[in-house]
């Protein structure tokens, strides 16, 4: 995306678990694309953001002076621009659809299974990445038949921002122990890369609707190791369906009608 004027280019990650724009400012020492204010002082600023050929004009946007830990500095992307609900600023999106700049007010996001051509859609639905659309809702989770985790329904989120699949600690015990997951040297969970043929498909039932993963979608492979997708969170009784889940399913953000809709991606 470009932020100012003139347009400094810089990468980010569309985070829909987040609702913020920031990027590094120059008063920020991280190697990476920092943004000049100019006569801006202070954490937040505003300016022209253009998206592909969306030009969105007067867009908060935080700078960064310093960021924690080492994460931003080795990563590929220079900040985030957050596409959840909004908080203490107007996001994005948000002030696109004020501003009147989409044809819908919805994205969607398609993830490829290689990290080859995802394609994050403004304003529109592409029918090119999917077979059907059905409503978001959360019933449970099922292996073999047998419900093993979120019995009764539970609450989720779709973040793009996430690369795993998350859920309370001791559901994802459930599923680890059910697709013979055990703990491995750095408390991942680690699958015999010999017996993945017989590891059984996670199925989640959403609205009515049984949406499977099989193991090649919850598991990955690193120099002859397998390591499953889940993690479990004891702090929370949130799932969070992260990229593991959206690999497999195109998911639409519907704004207009504040609802989320999932298809088989292709």
């Amino acid at each position: 995306i470009y932020i100012g004027t003139p347009p400094q280019k810089f990468t980010l990650v569309f985070d829909t678990g987040s609702p913020d724009l920031w990027v590094p400012s120059v008063y920020c020492n991280k190697n990476h694309q920092r943004f000049d204010p100019s006569n801006m002082w202070g954490l937040l600023g505003y300016d022209t953001v253009t998206v592909s050929n969306i030009v969105d004009p007067h867009q908060t946007v935080g700078l960064s002076t310093q960021e924690p830990g080492d994460i931003f500095t080795y990563s590929e992307f220079d900040g985030i621009l957050g596409l959840a609900y909004p908080s203490l600023s107007v996001p994005v999106f948000d002030n696109m659809m004020q501003r009147h700049l989409l044809a819908q007010d919805l994205f969607s996001v398609y993830m490829s299974r290689n990290d080859q051509g995802s394609m994050l859609t403004l304003r529109a639905i592409d029918l090119s990445y999917y077979t059907e659309y059905w409503q978001f809702t959360v019933d449970s989770v099922i292996i073999d038949g047998v419900v093993v985790a979120c019995d009764g329904g539970c609450q989720a989120i779709l973040d793009t921002g996430t690369s795993l699949l998350v859920g309370p600690g001791s559901n994802i015990l459930n599923i680890q122990q059910a697709i013979g997951a055990t703990v491995g040297q750095y408390n991942e969970f680690d699958i015999d890369c010999g017996l993945l043929s017989s590891v059984p498909t996670v199925v989640f039932e959403i609205h009515g609707k049984k949406y499977p993963l099989p193991p090649s979608a919850y598991t990955s492979q690193d120099q002859g190791f397998c390591t499953s997708g889940f993690q479990g969170d004891y702090s929370s009784q949130q799932w969070i369906l992260g990229d593991v889940f959206i690999r497999e399913y195109y998911s639409v953000f519907d704004r207009a009608n504040n609802r989320v809709g999932l298809a088989k991606a292709v």
